[in-house]
């Protein structure tokens, strides 16, 4: 399927992609190039084939909750930069 000028120039357009007339000739061939390979493509029977987002089946990496206990105020509250008590200070965020 070869592509006129006018089709890669409005391709061009819609993609809003400036064009020299030379860069124009060179995608109408690129392109009806790429869109022959696509018509090959229809040479496959592929009604019986249900469609599909992935091509192996996904599975989740992430770790099942396991409740544990948690750690003491004063081994989260080591390293903190300011602290009032048994909270973290933090400067105000809304006046």
């Amino acid at each position: 399927m070869a592509l006129s000028h006018s089709e890669v120039w409005h391709i061009a357009r819609l993609a809003r992609i400036g064009l020299s007339d030379a860069e124009a000739d060179r995608l109408r061939e690129q392109l009806s190039t790429i869109l022959e390979h696509f018509q090959s493509l229809n040479a496959y029977d592929t009604d019986g084939v249900p469609p599909t987002a992935q091509t192996f089946d996904l599975t989740t990496v992430e770790r099942a909750d396991e409740p544990r206990p948690t750690a003491g105020a004063e081994l989260v509250l080591a390293n903190a930069p300011r602290r009032e008590g048994d909270f973290l200070r933090v400067r105000a965020v809304l006046e």
